[in-house]
């Protein structure tokens, strides 16, 4: 009886020091990425235009760190919080813990060289070596040509600064230790001409990261084999589930859509985001900010969107939970 007693005292301890070195392990090196390039980014006015549509327009920057106006429709940033933070995602939104949308005005961002933000847009991985949580869609930026991202720095560095205090994120446990394994190296790509109109098509949907919101996730992993098909829920105000729309060419999404069609839907909404009415449905989808979108991209998005596997889905947009 005793010795049965000292091989499970023996054996609970081997798994106690195994937890202990497993989570010491992850803990001090994790993440793994390159240390910070050496880089100076020279802010020409050329680079700056270029990084203020892409942060406005394309990779959406300015739309999770502002304060998002959600009494308009599609939420637009509330002027004069553009790029001041905030913005909070916790767990009633199905995340693994709080995080939220640091300040990326120079207030916020002073203190990191460029070759430092170079590297927290492509790989998420902060100054303190701190890996930031996937909402920030840095996976697909870390595909992105080298000079857009520099076309970003250049622009945030160009901000007026705007003085906010933000929390610090917080992932539950045990993700908290997942969330240290996630990033990786970036690994750029040029960018293509635009007279190859689906490859520059792809581009510009990976940098807007489309198929990050339209695609279902399982256990918190895109579903790859679904990639654009719609159905990723989002709880919005009042208990009301919003899905995503199918947007493979399927007849059930995108099949039966014009080029014209297409851009006429974001172009509608430019200088359009009005007020709601009570009642009124809202989306998460920042049809504002894209709406500023340059026709010949929307055009090679479209064109791209056309050649992915048509997937049948249709997607029941707006459902009330049950109490």
């Amino acid at each position: 009886m005793r010795k049965l007693t000292r091989i499970t005292v023996f054996v609970l301890a081997s798994v106690v020091i195994l937890v202990v070195l497993a989570f010491a392990y992850l803990n001090f090196t994790y993440p793994k990425v390159d240390p910070a390039p050496e880089l100076t980014v020279n802010p020409t006015p050329e680079l700056i235009a270029r990084g203020e549509y892409l942060a406005n327009h394309v990779a959406l920057c300015m739309d999770c760190h502002s304060q998002r106006d959600f009494s308009r429709y599609s939420g637009p940033p509330t002027p004069g919080t553009e790029g001041a933070g905030g913005d909070r995602f916790d767990q009633t939104m199905g995340m693994p813990g709080v995080f939220y949308a640091k300040n990326i005005t120079p207030f916020g961002i002073s203190r990191y060289t460029d070759g430092e933000l170079f590297r927290v847009i492509t790989t998420g991985v902060t100054k303190e070596n701190k890996a930031l949580f996937p909402i920030m869609p840095y996976p697909y930026y870390g595909q992105m040509a080298e000079d857009d991202i520099h076309a970003i720095i250049a622009y945030l560095r160009s901000l007026p600064p705007v003085e906010s205090q933000i929390p610090d994120s917080k992932a539950d446990f045990p993700f908290s230790l997942i969330l240290k394994t996630i990033p990786v190296n970036a690994s750029p790509q040029p960018r293509p001409q635009r007279t190859d109109e689906i490859a520059y098509g792809k581009y510009m949907a990976t940098f807007a990261a489309c198929m990050e919101c339209h695609t279902p996730v399982e256990k918190g992993q895109i579903v790859a084999e679904q990639a654009f098909s719609g159905g990723r829920e989002f709880l919005m105000p009042g208990g009301v589930i919003m899905r995503t729309p199918n947007i493979t060419p399927h007849s059930t999404g995108l099949g039966q859509w014009t080029e014209e069609m297409f851009i006429a839907k974001f172009k509608n909404y430019e200088n359009n985001a009005y007020t709601l009415s009570q009642g009124d449905m809202n989306t998460i989808m920042p049809w504002s900010m894209y709406a500023g979108m340059d026709t010949v991209d929307l055009k090679a998005i479209y064109a791209y969107l056309k050649t992915v596997p048509a997937i049948e889905k249709t997607v029941v947009k707006y459902e009330q939970m049950n109490d």
